[in-house]
């Protein structure tokens, strides 16, 4: 099979020739910048450029030498900047950025990202190894009218400023992917309502309206899906035929259960989450991969509901997900991108054995019958040891 017919399988509930593997097709799937250019050193390979497109987690564009020696089948369809520069990472390792992020280094050793007023919208601590929101746009709104006033801030939501390709740019690269490799394509549209409405107003204060002012939460969320409605309407248009799958994000889950109550996501969240979602499904005739942290077995049944195919990072060591159940429960329904290596506790502090009997563990409950994509939950963060992560990948033959 080749590469994208696997991941087609996956997702068709089949078992292919192999477990399809993926490393960076989700920003939610790779690898930090600090831990790539470590692995590509343990690995010998010379040359090429690690690239961060995604500024807040320090994620690293994975390049095509690394994806062939872990076996990877999926690539991402990227929104990324036409130019880049040169930038160091944390450790004094040498990378590149995008050009138009304004980066500036602060007397106490932090690292500032600015938007084009100056106003600081992110910040990494010195010693740090991520960028931290730390502007929310929409922190002084009271009322649906300031939701209008700060429409601006809605329609560029989760689209970085520094990533200035277009929709021709990604048509070009789409087309490209698909007809020069044989790896499937991940369209993701970085599209969030729970977690935008968190980071626009602010966490506290959008955990508040949705229970205190439901019609300031009703105002934010509702215009905030007329923006993305038109976003994916150029997307898909744009790219649609040339995904395998099509990424959508929001965090509903914490490590020990829901953000939410379950009647309060339905009251509040859901019908956004349905307006959006349908739409996407509508356009693009492709599955649906929810990226979701946390425990979400609860909202599953809900999920499954709205039209979602597949789920990432699927945190197995989070409260009532536990592989096995999941699969039991859940795998006549859901795909799982993800799940195949604990990255809380096992891959970053166990032994490369320790990492083997975890990636045996977690493929045997959740591979069998189709159904699975391996990656590890959520990305490869910048302590976890090179001979770690090639133990994962070097068990999977073995399975």
């Amino acid at each position: 099979m080749t590469p994208r017919q696997r991941i087609e399988a996956a997702l068709a509930h089949r078992e292919a020739d192999r477990t399809p593997v993926d490393l960076g097709a989700l920003e939610s799937s790779g690898i930090h910048a600090v831990a790539y250019s470590r692995l590509k050193r343990h690995l010998g390979l010379a040359g090429g450029r690690t690239q961060v497109y995604d500024l807040s987690q320090m994620i690293a564009k994975v390049e095509p030498a690394v994806l062939d020696r872990v076996g990877a089948d999926a690539l991402p369809l990227l929104i990324e900047p036409r130019r880049w520069k040169p930038w160091r990472l944390p450790d004094g390792s040498e990378c590149e950025v995008p050009e138009r992020a304004r980066l500036r280094e602060t007397a106490d050793g932090a690292t500032e990202l600015l938007a084009a007023d100056g106003t600081v919208v992110a910040r990494r601590p010195a010693g740090s190894h991520y960028l931290d929101t730390c502007h929310h746009a929409l922190a002084k709104a009271s009322s649906p009218a300031d939701i209008e006033d700060g429409l601006a801030h809605l329609r560029g939501f989760d689209w970085p400023d520094y990533c200035d390709e277009d929709y021709a740019d990604l048509r070009r690269k789409a087309q490209w992917l698909h007809e020069h490799t044989d790896r499937a394509i991940v369209g993701n549209l970085w599209v969030h309502v729970l977690a935008a409405g968190q980071t626009l107003r602010g966490f506290e204060s959008f955990m508040v309206d949705l229970i205190a002012d439901k019609r300031l939460a009703h105002a934010l969320m509702g215009r905030l899906v007329d923006s993305y409605e038109e976003r994916v309407a150029r997307y898909m248009a744009a790219v649609g035929e040339y995904c395998t799958v099509i990424q959508v994000n929001d965090d509903l889950g914490t490590q020990s259960g829901l953000q939410l109550s379950l009647p309060l996501y339905r009251e509040m969240v859901k019908p956004y989450h349905a307006r959006l979602w349908g739409l996407v499904k509508r356009l693009s005739g492709k599955p649906l991969l929810l990226h979701s942290c946390g425990s979400i077995r609860e909202v599953l049944p809900d999920l499954i509901e709205l039209g979602v195919d597949a789920i990432n990072p699927v945190q197995v060591t989070a409260a009532g997900m536990d592989s096995a159940e999941l699969k039991r429960e859940f795998g006549g329904d859901l795909s799982f991108w993800g799940g195949g290596c604990d990255t809380q506790t096992v891959l970053a502090q166990g032994t490369p054995a320790r990492v083997r009997e975890e990636v045996i563990r977690r493929c045997g409950d959740l591979a069998p019958g189709g159904g699975f994509v391996f990656c590890q939950v959520h990305n490869i963060q910048p302590d976890v040891p090179p001979e770690n992560i090639m133990a994962m990948y070097e068990t999977l033959p073995t399975l």
